[in-house]
């Protein structure tokens, strides 16, 4: 009960987690009006899975996109989403998604460190689907950011999932806008992108506020009194607990479930055994608030990304570390093969809509068709590419099978061998004759992308290319995921609701850790961290701005 509790510290908003939303919530809660706000970070570091990811934001209407000259519609997008996730939409969640996010990209490049860009030509990920955007505009690129404004606070940024530091802005990266010097310049002022220049900038935003940052402090129980939560239970790095009081409300922004196995097999559709988001994503937030009585939303969806296991772990606590595998298989000269070594996707379609191919049940065998699955690749492609972790032209990395024949291959990898090689010929086929008559590789916009292909190749040669030098390479890969997508149900003020549909009083939810607003569907790059952030700042804007302190 709230009176047995003894209060450690008290603080007018607490926002549990550190990653993209988090920070968004905190921030927002500050500017307008509860000025003690105060971050429970469970590890030593912030941002989270932000810090790790590609950072950008998908967010319909945004000032960039019109400043662009690409004019937006909300029936256009109301209509793309619907198409992607037909019968999920809440129509009041939905719209201040589309109202707010806006407001949101404006309001952080007028107060804080943030800066974005439009990505002009970065297509929606589904640009065949009525409403989409084709030729791109929804999705926002960070502008690099030098570390070196951080100060002593630079190594509390959780490090990137890229194989390579990006010291410029993605569109920098893809468009060869930086030449040596100016890379130079970048390297020497520790300028990063991606999800490093997000997290980054949002974590100098509240340094600069002197919202205190609680690390090592693992949040474990909402404490409720007369059906409001006015605090949280909390676990420092001793395993000793701290009750912290919120005067306002608590907002839970601590990621998915993805790392709890056991929530996973309880909720998901489909296998995940690649995650490759931060490995504290173990569904605290989720568990506290079914505690609290929350109502539940979207739980069997996940960020569906292909992994594979690197073998070695450097995650902390000795976890397994996924690598991802975005770019990959979409690349000239690339395939996914099942074990009976048949293709059965298009491998440049987008991360999220291939994971879903990966759970497509066999009912004469009882198992998914599609896992196991490898990524083959031949000898001209290692020379020509990074694979993972390895630069093109590298050594064999241990996380990748090598046969002087597809059959030798397919023998070693556990894949049946006639059916790879006649894969491979129909494939190798195919690229001759210009068109993947199976999957359509090739024929959409997203397709032919930057990262996805060559752009010294026309399309669709762009991601169409001939497997045919050996030795050949196989790479087994994981069914992975970016984060998942359900937990607590909000309204339209990021207010979590209970199972009659009623607001909890005090608790608050934004991104992974909460109902996806747009069910399963994933709209373009930073269709995760779009939504994310807007309900992040929607939570710390009304409980600045409509919660007293009690």
């Amino acid at each position: 009960m709230a009176k047995d509790v003894n209060w450690s510290c008290e603080a007018d908003v607490v926002v549990l987690g550190s990653g993209g939303a988090a920070m968004t919530a905190a921030i927002a809660a500050h500017d307008f009006g509860a000025k003690d706000v105060v971050i429970l970070e469970k590890t030593g570091m912030v941002g989270g899975t932000t810090a790790m990811s590609g950072g950008m934001l998908w967010i319909p209407g945004n000032h960039h996109q019109i400043e662009a000259g690409i004019e937006e519609d909300d029936e256009d997008v109301v209509a793309y989403l619907d198409a992607l996730a037909p019968g999920q939409l809440d129509p009041d969640t939905l719209m201040a998604f589309m109202e707010t996010g806006p407001e949101m990209i404006r309001w952080f490049e007028d107060h804080t460190p943030v800066r974005f860009h439009a990505f002009a030509d970065f297509p929606d990920y589904q640009p065949y689907m009525p409403g989409a955007k084709p030729d791109g505009g929804r999705s926002l690129d960070n502008e690099a950011f030098s570390f070196e404004r951080l100060g002593k606070w630079a190594a509390r940024v959780n490090p990137s999932k890229m194989a390579y530091p990006l010291r410029g802005s993605l569109m920098e990266a893809t468009t060869g806008a930086l030449d040596e010097a100016k890379l130079a310049e970048r390297e020497a002022g520790d300028y990063r992108g991606l999800g490093q220049a997000l997290a980054g900038s949002l974590f100098l935003g509240v340094v600069e506020r002197g919202i205190p940052v609680e690390f090592e402090t693992r949040a474990r129980r909402l404490v409720k009194e007369e059906g409001r939560v006015i605090g949280v239970i909390a676990e420092d790095a001793d395993g000793k607990d701290i009750a912290v009081r919120a005067r306002r409300g608590v907002v839970i922004a601590t990621g998915g479930f993805e790392w709890n196995e056991s929530l996973v097999k309880t909720f998901l559709r489909g296998p995940l055994t690649g995650p490759v988001s931060v490995p504290e994503n173990e569904g605290d937030g989720l568990l506290m608030a079914m505690e609290a009585g929350a109502q539940l939303g979207n739980m069997s969806h996940a960020y569906w990304m292909q992994s594979a296991l690197e073998f070695k772990p450097q995650h902390r606590d000795a976890k397994p570390n996924y690598m991802l595998g975005s770019d990959e298989r979409a690349r000239p000269g690339a395939i996914l093969v099942n074990r009976k070594g048949q293709r059965f996707v298009n491998e440049a379609a987008n991360y999220n809509a291939i994971g879903k191919s990966l759970h497509a049940f066999d009912a004469g065998t009882h198992s998914y068709a599609n896992l196991p699955y490898w990524l083959i690749i031949d000898q001209r492609y290692r020379d020509r590419y990074p694979t993972f972790n390895t630069p093109a032209g590298g050594p064999v990395p241990s996380y990748m099978i090598e046969g002087a024949t597809l059959e030798e291959l397919a023998e070693k990898a556990g894949i049946d061998p006639a059916g790879l090689a006649a894969t491979v010929a129909r494939f190798n086929e195919m690229v001759r004759g210009g068109h993947d008559d199976d999957f359509q590789r090739g024929d959409n916009s997203y397709d032919n992308f930057y990262m996805w292909g060559d752009t010294s190749y026309d399309p669709p040669f762009r991601t169409l290319g001939a497997i045919d030098q050996g030795p050949f390479f196989a790479v087994q890969m994981e069914s992975g995921a970016l984060g998942t997508a359900g937990g607590p149900k909000t309204n339209a003020n990021a207010q979590v609701l209970d199972w009659n549909g009623d607001v909890i009083p005090g608790l608050y939810a934004a991104g992974n850790a909460m109902a996806a607003v747009l069910g399963e569907a994933y709209g373009g790059a930073g269709g995760t961290l779009g939504p994310g952030m807007t309900f992040g700042f929607i939570a710390g804007r009304h409980l600045g701005t409509h919660i007293p302190n009690r």
